[in-house]
């Protein structure tokens, strides 16, 4: 068992400080948002010349899958960073005192929550094609498509005000509630609690995705967008007033599209 780490006066070692910035929580921070960054760069040149508009075709299954786990770290990585910083301090305090913390968990606590998000996007995939086949009409912009993909949107924004929403929500914003409740030591553990994880966050955020498949899965102004909702309400102080904004955003937006689809960026149906 690992022991703690003491100073020459015997006492634990203090954390690595910079002006009261704790040096390894700032580095986590600045992986994950170089991450994000990186993952940007490639989804935007795997993306390029494929926005059509709404409904988009997502591609064969191996080309979505890339590009989904890609665009999950893209969008994801900011908004989930203050619940991996809050693991990483529960695990580093866990192996300073002596308790069982394996190496390299925080990574597997990711990449268990990026497993669940994948899960959620290949079962979309599956829906989508399924979709595709029985009424190829209501997909098409030709055929009342955006009357479709308007009410898709808008479904997403009265999911806003659901109760569900209200509890997926919390658990998102309380990263270390969620983690003191769930900690589980191990390889094992650290990959439940990040699908444990992973899944409150589908709860949260599956409505925005179904918006984001009728929008244009394709397209990375449409990605950036609702990638910046699910940060608003996920890291602002204000939750009620950031979800009732996106709820407004997001009617705002239906309306548009089946109303003037002219004006909206890729939308011209």
């Amino acid at each position: 068992m690992a022991r703690p780490r003491l100073t020459t006066s015997g006492g634990p070692r203090p954390r690595a400080t910079l002006a009261g910035v704790d040096l390894r929580e700032a580095t986590l921070v600045v992986v994950l948002l170089v991450l994000a960054a990186i993952s940007w760069l490639f989804t935007a040149a795997r993306m390029d010349g494929m926005d059509m508009g709404s409904w988009t075709d997502p591609g064969s299954l191996g080309f979505f899958t890339t590009t989904w786990v890609v665009m999950l770290a893209a969008m994801m990585f900011p908004s989930v960073a203050p619940m991996v910083i809050a693991y990483a301090r529960i695990h580093r305090h866990r192996r300073e005192t002596g308790r069982e913390a394996r190496p390299g968990s925080t990574a597997v606590f990711v990449a268990g929550y990026l497993a669940t998000w994948t899960a959620f996007g290949l079962l979309s995939y599956g829906l989508y094609v399924a979709a595709a086949g029985l009424f190829p009409t209501a997909l098409s912009p030709g055929e009342g498509g955006r009357y479709v993909a308007a009410g898709v949107i808008l479904a997403a924004a009265l999911y806003q005000l659901t109760s569900a929403k209200d509890v997926c929500l919390s658990k998102c914003r309380t990263p270390m509630d969620f983690i003191l409740h769930r900690l589980r030591s191990g390889y094992g553990g650290a990959l439940r609690m990040g699908v444990e994880h992973g899944a409150w966050c589908v709860g949260c955020c599956w409505a925005l995705m179904a918006a984001l498949f009728a929008l244009g899965v394709m397209s990375v102004g449409w990605m950036a967008v609702v990638g910046a909702f699910i940060a608003v309400e996920k890291m602002l102080p204000w939750k009620r007033l950031a979800n009732r904004s996106v709820a407004v955003a997001l009617a705002v937006i239906a309306v548009v599209v089946a109303l003037s689809p002219a004006v909206m960026p890729a939308m011209a149906l």
